[in-house]
């Protein structure tokens, strides 16, 4: 998927612009996929809070949505005030106006019936993305805990109660 000078790796979850990667944050990029699933329409505030911050969440939705847009803007080059790509539908939400060019799609029919096809096969992929990069966050976490120490330190309690626990039990009377 492409617009403008940027590329979306959709299998990767990354941005490129004329080829060089640019680095967002996950919400970020979860914002600029939002916008790409539906281009021309307006997305809504609920609609990005809704798929930013699952049920239970408690953030200050208003002040983070409005931080991740300004991210998306800086990261793409844009600006609020005479929009190439993310537009500010004020009280509303936002709207992607950029031309989107997707690879890899479908040919229609003559009966026009694989759009509907492309249309859901792209939103199945986006969706897969997102659920990727819930996925990758875990991953990239989960090696920073052992790197930290905190690992160590708990196997370390686990072996000295071990060891406390044969002592205590193997003690002479």
């Amino acid at each position: 998927m492409s617009f403008g000078h940027f590329q979306v790796d959709l299998l990767r979850e990354e941005l490129f612009k004329d080829g060089l990667r640019v680095h967002v944050p996950s919400k970020v990029y979860q914002v600029l996929l939002a916008l790409l699933e539906r281009p021309g329409e307006i997305v809504t505030r609920d609609d990005l809070r809704a798929r930013l911050w699952p049920g239970g969440t408690f953030v200050n939705y208003d002040a983070n949505v409005n931080t991740s847009v300004n991210k998306l803007r800086l990261a793409l080059g844009d600006s609020p005030d005479q929009p190439r790509y993310v537009e500010t539908i004020p009280r509303q939400g936002y709207c992607f106006v950029g031309n989107v060019e997707r690879r890899n799609e479908l040919t229609k029919s003559a009966d026009g019936s694989d759009a509907d096809m492309e249309a859901s096969t792209t939103r199945s992929q986006l969706r897969a993305a997102s659920v990727g990069t819930t996925v990758k966050f875990l991953r990239s976490r989960l090696p920073g805990f052992f790197a930290s120490g905190w690992a160590a330190a708990i196997l370390l309690c686990g072996v000295l109660i071990g060891i406390g626990i044969v002592l205590f039990t193997h003690r002479p009377l």
